[in-house]
């Protein structure tokens, strides 16, 4: 008989997690109306330009509270030909970019691949990569799914009164579920 309590008491308490996470799952704060955010503008902050990893400007397109944290897709309008992120793992989230115009340089895992206009890329989760703009201008569409912290990195990243150094790059990395593990890529 005490063996079957027992039983009966880990299978409940092994149960739990799976518990929380469906009733989560059911609480979600995901909007149930579609949404239409125009050409050139964001459904949430405004305009974000970001400092430090590169200067472009990010509209946000889905917000994670739209979707009870499942996505988020961001426009990047890329204004910093050369520049792009350091060596970095998403530690949670898979990546999608979307190249709309211009033309990107990335590197996933040990492989290197050249977009341009009309092209996606997949960057997996826990997987080193790195990207950056060849093209002077150029416009991407990226998702992020969970969306997990990316609204807080971009915003953190754009409310900077300075540009900061790699510590202080790899310090806001990490506060958003990242790690930064290598320079950023260049166009050589």
């Amino acid at each position: 008989m005490k063996r079957n309590q027992f039983l009966t008491t880990a299978l409940s308490i092994g149960a739990l997690p799976f518990v929380s996470l469906s009733a989560t799952a059911c609480q979600s704060q995901s909007t149930r109306t579609g949404f239409k955010v125009k050409a050139g503008e964001a459904r949430l902050y405004g305009r974000i330009t970001l400092k430090g990893v590169n200067h472009n400007i990010m509209d946000l397109k889905v917000s994670g509270k739209d979707t009870g944290g499942g996505m988020t897709i961001f426009q990047q309008t890329s204004i910093s030909q050369g520049m792009g992120t350091p060596l970095h793992i998403h530690h949670y989230q898979d990546e999608v970019f979307y190249v709309i115009e211009g033309a990107y340089r990335f590197k996933v895992g040990k492989a290197y691949f050249n977009l341009e206009k009309g092209e996606h890329i997949f960057l997996p989760k826990a997987v080193p990569h790195a990207w950056t703009q060849v093209s002077k201008t150029g416009k991407m569409n990226v998702l992020f799914q969970p969306a997990g912290k990316m609204e807080e990195f971009f915003l953190t990243m754009a409310g900077l009164d300075h540009e900061p150094d790699m510590a202080e790059i790899d310090k806001i990395f990490s506060d958003c579920e990242m790690s930064v593990v290598g320079p950023p890529l260049t166009l050589n």
